[in-house]
């Protein structure tokens, strides 16, 4: 019997030494984690143009890289009116509200992207309308919100997709990855308590299954382009935000990803689309939780924690450093829960 409670007793001292050791471990890289994210934001935010925006490489893309920077200090928990990034934020809201357009389009009609910023834009507006507490404020947010939705709705596709432009505009082609934004642009604003039609979000969940193979890979059109990771991981993250969680679609769509992306697929190498393809994965594994999540987020804190540049942010050829750097800064962020359209 004693020797019993001896065995246990060694026991609950090697369980508490352990416990001392990992805490200070966690402590110190939730501390090295934060120090990145503040640097980067406090990067992103010596970017920002007088009007209120931040652009892309070549000036490209104001609008979305003003919604996706907006977003990130918003992950931070700052708001319009509190916080490290709260006069960012307002200038970045004034700035995208003075982008709505009559008919509801946020944006440049003269972008041949702008729906990519269009549903960036009702993501951010909308996780600032929950926060809003001025009510002439709000009711500006809520105007140009609901003209947005409408905008979505008519320029959705024969198929239930959406392409870089409208549908009209663009000879209704579609494509996955704007498809990705506008139907986390529309779920947001839903959350948020702006009306939205349940055929449009229902049209545009048939399009993503009418998109994905046999194998669970998500194609890059309805028309064809092959079975991409990244679109698959954006494609997922949407129908999670869309309420389907364990059908055999986002099954198949997870077995894919899990191939093809992680775990089975190192973390170490990074494509062109790496950070695009793992931003919208994280969302996934984080609506997941658990030890998948732990490990998840800590193999890919450590990736992006060894990649950045020394005065904060993160580099990328294509689109740009602000572009780039929302992405990660958002990822990094997701523990903290201050955004409701990524939250479990």
């Amino acid at each position: 019997m004693l020797s019993r409670i001896k065995r246990h007793a060694v026991v609950l001292l090697v369980a508490i030494a352990v416990t001392l050791l990992v805490i200070p471990q966690r402590c110190h890289a939730d501390e090295q984690l934060d120090a990145a994210v503040r640097q980067s934001l406090d990067y992103l935010a010596s970017l920002q143009k007088r009007q209120g925006y931040w652009e892309a490489n070549q000036g490209q893309y104001k609008v979305a890289m003003t919604a996706l920077v907006g977003t990130a200090m918003l992950a931070e928990g700052s708001t319009t009116t509190s916080g490290r990034y709260s006069k960012e934020i307002r200038l970045a809201v004034d700035y995208l509200l003075s982008m709505s357009r009559p008919n509801g389009l946020i944006g440049f009609r003269e972008d041949y992207h702008y729906t990519y910023g269009h549903g960036f834009s009702m993501l951010f507006l909308s996780q600032v309308y929950g926060e809003e507490e001025d009510e002439q404020r709000r009711e500006e947010i809520r105007e140009v919100l609901t003209l947005a939705v409408q905008f979505c709705a008519d320029a959705q596709t024969s198929k239930g997709g959406w392409g870089y432009v409208s549908a009209k505009e663009g000879s209704d082609f579609d494509e996955g990855s704007t498809c990705i934004t506008q139907v986390q642009g529309l779920r947001a604003c839903r959350n948020a308590g702006i009306p939205v039609s349940k055929e449009i979000i229902d049209r545009a969940k048939v399009y993503i299954e009418e998109c994905t193979d046999s194998d669970g890979g998500v194609q890059y059109s309805i028309r064809g382009g092959g079975a991409r990771p990244p679109i698959t991981a954006a494609a997922l993250a949407a129908m999670f935000n869309a309420g389907e969680y364990d059908t055999d679609l986002t099954k198949r769509m997870r077995e894919y990803c899990k191939r093809t992306i992680w775990p089975d697929k190192s973390l170490a190498s990074s494509n062109g689309h790496w950070h695009y393809m793992h931003f919208y994965f994280s969302q996934v594994v984080y609506r997941t939780g658990g030890d998948e999540w732990t490990k998840y987020r800590d193999e890919v804190n450590r990736k992006l924690l060894r990649e950045m540049l020394s005065g904060g942010g993160w580099s990328d050829p294509q689109v740009g450093t602000v572009y780039v750097t929302s992405l990660n800064c958002i990822m990094l962020q997701l523990d903290k829960g201050f955004l409701p359209i990524y939250q479990r």
